[in-house]
């Protein structure tokens, strides 16, 4: 972060009130508030949000606003089909979710840069499965932040099959630049859920890491994923049928905006344009991968 970026006053207030706010409480709150079909009260909660961010409903399958059953629906509302065309590569890794850069580049040994002067480990993020500590160790990350005007669906970055879900709860905290500048190990205390998945170029994670306002998390194959306070990290149950999910395929969305940090092996390189500040959409090429012999069978 430059030191023109430097937080401000203001701006750590708002980081010292998260330490206060009762985060999971209020998260209910917005939860409730923004799935009630109540044609007056979502409309308004519609209406106002598209008047402060400008959205772009032309990208939309239903471009009136007002024809989704609540805020929510609205708010994870699906893309109109070649919306996001994506790369023909079949070694491609392209963007699960149209946002912005916070970091990427190599994980040193466990090490994962999360913003100027603050780094956490894989350990923390990975709720000390070992197993999956090594399988990423000096690999490749990408910490993807959505803004609330962003589409809030995430899709494959490559194809693959799902290995294991794991829910780990933890605190709310916002996950902007500012949070991110002052909140020490942030995307390892926030609620989050992780997706691994066998490819043929090695393991892929990705994880949806949850914040202030962020009612739950949702997958295509467990669909919502809520907070549960004070809970341990939990896998979830395998669903009945193997899910195998092609490159583009959507993974899962977020009820309000949050990050989606991607762990891949050694074998993957980002382009040059993946830095921080840089702004990405689902199915642009962010990097590539070479075949490796540490492929698990599917």
């Amino acid at each position: 972060m430059a030191a023109a970026d430097t937080p401000g006053f203001g701006e750590r207030c708002f980081v010292a009130l998260q330490y206060l706010l009762p985060q999971h409480f209020l998260s209910r709150i917005v939860l409730r508030a923004t799935r009630s079909e109540r044609p007056s009260w979502k409309n308004w909660l519609i209406r106002r949000f598209v008047g402060h961010f400008e959205v772009n409903m032309s990208e939309a399958t239903q471009p009136d606003p007002y024809a989704y059953a609540s805020f929510n629906h609205f708010f994870t509302r699906a893309l109109r089909a070649g919306a996001r065309p994506g790369d023909a590569a079949s070694n491609a890794i392209v963007s699960p979710v149209d946002g912005t850069v916070s970091a990427a580049g190599a994980i040193e040994g466990d090490r994962l840069l999360q913003a100027k002067g603050h780094d956490y480990s894989l350990e923390e993020l990975l709720a000390g499965d070992t197993t999956l500590v090594q399988e990423f160790r000096g690999g490749r990350f990408a910490t993807l932040y959505l803004a609330p005007y962003n589409y809030h669906r995430i899709h494959m970055p490559l194809s693959g099959v799902l290995r294991t879900t794991i829910h780990v709860p933890g605190r709310l905290f916002s996950v902007n630049t500012a949070t991110a500048a002052l909140v020490p190990r942030l995307f390892a205390r926030n609620e989050r859920v992780i997706c691994v998945f066998d490819t043929e170029f090695g393991s892929l994670a990705v994880i949806l890491v949850g914040a202030l306002f962020v009612g739950s998390m949702a997958t295509v194959w467990a669909g919502d994923i809520t907070p549960r306070r004070g809970a341990r990290p939990s896998r979830l149950a395998p669903p009945l049928q193997p899910v195998r999910l092609e490159r583009g395929a959507e993974l899962g969305r977020f009820n309000m905006g949050s990050t989606v940090i991607l762990l891949l092996p050694g074998n993957a390189h980002w382009t040059d344009s993946l830095v921080a500040g840089s702004l990405v959409r689902v199915g642009e090429t962010i990097g590539n991968l070479g075949v490796t012999g540490s492929s698990r069978p599917s």
